[in-house]
């Protein structure tokens, strides 16, 4: 059995949920090892993503376990056999690797949710808007390192999943660089929230009994609620949370936020209003 060197954020989250049926049944690696009919160290390299898993062992491990979701089954089981490659892998030694990690989440999402207080967020950044925000960076990168960031989000920017994105009238009005960024970092908004797949609401700063200014986070939809994904930013990265408590906490958070923004027509309206004012 050849271990792996890095596993992916996907490969450690089926080796989490496994992990999870396997203590939610009661068992410990060794029983579980009984079960399959393999040594302990091999589950445990499966429970730490250190090695890949069959389909056939997926659902043997989910019938010992006396898991009967199917539809959950199923996801693990397409969790575990993928085999292609994403776009992201060309990245793979030149950015850090929650970059990829994200990108590989959101290309397997069912749909994305987004709470932007102080930033737009990065799928709908301009270009110019994104070269401001990374350039803020401290330690500060070096022109590859830049360009790469660069290029790496607008790759991301391709994405044709359902997302809705609530952003705080501060987002809308911190001058990341000049004027000129601005306004076309706002047109650029007017016009991708006229896509099908995608909704802007705007929470102005004209709003009473708003309270969740710390509520920044990305939403990521699973194949099943399950194995639904917050994306939190982190101090060298991104933190990928994916506890059912911590879900179901930010799920409830996300609608009440949502709940208090305007509609996108009202919101349009409000983006075209701002950028008149710059």
């Amino acid at each position: 059995m050849v271990k792996r060197r890095e596993p992916t954020a996907r490969q450690v989250r089926l080796a989490t949920e496994l992990r999870r049926l396997r203590e939610a049944a009661g068992l410990n690696s060794r029983q579980a090892a009984e079960l399959l009919g393999v040594a302990p160290a091999q589950i445990t390299h499966i429970e730490s993503a250190l090695a890949g898993v069959s389909e056939q062992r997926v659902r043997r491990l989910a019938s010992h376990y006396a898991c009967t979701d199917e539809k959950f089954i199923d996801a693990l089981v397409a969790m575990a056999t993928e085999r292609t490659n994403g776009w992201w892998e060309e990245y793979r030694g030149l950015l850090p690797t929650s970059f990829l990690d994200l990108s590989e989440l959101e290309h397997h999402a069912r749909f994305l949710r987004h709470v932007a207080i102080l930033y737009v967020p990065g799928l709908l950044q301009t270009e110019d808007y994104s070269r401001a925000v990374f350039s803020a960076r401290l330690p500060e990168l070096t022109a590859e390192e830049l360009e790469l960031r660069i290029q790496h989000r607008r790759a991301r920017q391709k994405f044709t999943t359902p997302y809705e994105a609530v952003v705080h009238e501060a987002a809308l009005r911190i001058r990341v660089s000049d004027r000129a960024t601005s306004k076309a970092q706002l047109a650029r908004l007017l016009e991708l929230s006229e896509a099908d797949h995608v909704t802007v609401r705007v929470i102005p700063f004209d709003l009473d009994g708003f309270s969740g200014a710390s509520s920044t986070m990305t939403y990521v939809g699973g194949p099943v609620p399950k194995l639904d994904t917050v994306v939190r930013d982190a101090l060298h990265g991104s933190a990928f949370i994916d506890s059912e408590a911590q879900l179901n906490t930010y799920r409830t958070s996300f609608l009440k936020v949502e709940s208090e923004s305007l509609d996108p027509e009202q919101s349009r309206d409000f983006i075209h209003s701002l950028s008149k004012e710059i």
